[in-house]
C-alpha cells in the first residue's frame, strides 16, 4: 500500500480524538484533491479503518475541484449518517471505543503528478484487499 502513495509528496497528517474539534485540527488543503486514509491508533499496531478520496478529472485533463477539496471532503463528507464527518466520527469512534484517528492525506492530482484520485482509491483499496480478504471496515462498499 505503501508503494501507491510514495510518488505524492504534498501529504501530511494530523490526529483526531472525540474531545477534539475536527474542523480545527483537519490541516488538509482546501483547494486539493487526491485520498485520505483513516486509521485506528488506540492500540500499537495502527489499523486502517477507512480509506476516501475527492477531485474529477475532466476529458480535456484537467482537474474538477470540488467545493472544499481535501479538507471539506474529511470534515463535512457524509458517513454513517447523513450529516458530516465532523459529527458522525465522533459518534462511531465512541459506539466502537475507539479513542484516536489517524489521518492521512495525500494531494494526487498536481502540476508535476497526475494521479485520478478515484484510481488511486481503488489502488489502496485493492492492494487492502489482496492483503486482508475484505476492505477496511469503515468502506461499506467500492
Amino acid at each position: 500500500m505503501e508503494k501507491e502513495l510514495k510518488k505524492y509528496k504534498s501529504t501530511n497528517s494530523f490526529l483526531f480524538n472525540t474531545d477534539l474539534n475536527l474542523e480545527e485540527v483537519c490541516n488538509a488543503p482546501d483547494g486539493a484533491s487526491g485520498v485520505f486514509l483513516v486509521y485506528d491508533t488506540t492500540n500499537e499496531a495502527k489499523e486502517l479503518i477507512m480509506v476516501g478520496s475527492t477531485g474529477t478529472v475532466q476529458n480535456d485533463g484537467t482537474l474538477k475541484v470540488k467545493s472544499g477539496g481535501l479538507y471539506d471532503k474529511i470534515v463535512n463528507g457524509h458517513q454513517f449518517a447523513k450529516t458530516g464527518r465532523k459529527y458522525s466520527w465522533p459518534a462511531q469512534m465512541k459506539k466502537e471505543e475507539i479513542e484516536s484517528l489517524e489521518v492521512v492525506w495525500y494531494e494526487t492530482f498536481t502540476e508535476k503528478v497526475k494521479g485520478i484520485p478515484t484510481f488511486v482509491e481503488a489502488t489502496v483499496l485493492q492492494s487492502y484487499l489482496d492483503e486482508n480478504g475484505a476492505l477496511p471496515k469503515w468502506n461499506v462498499a467500492f
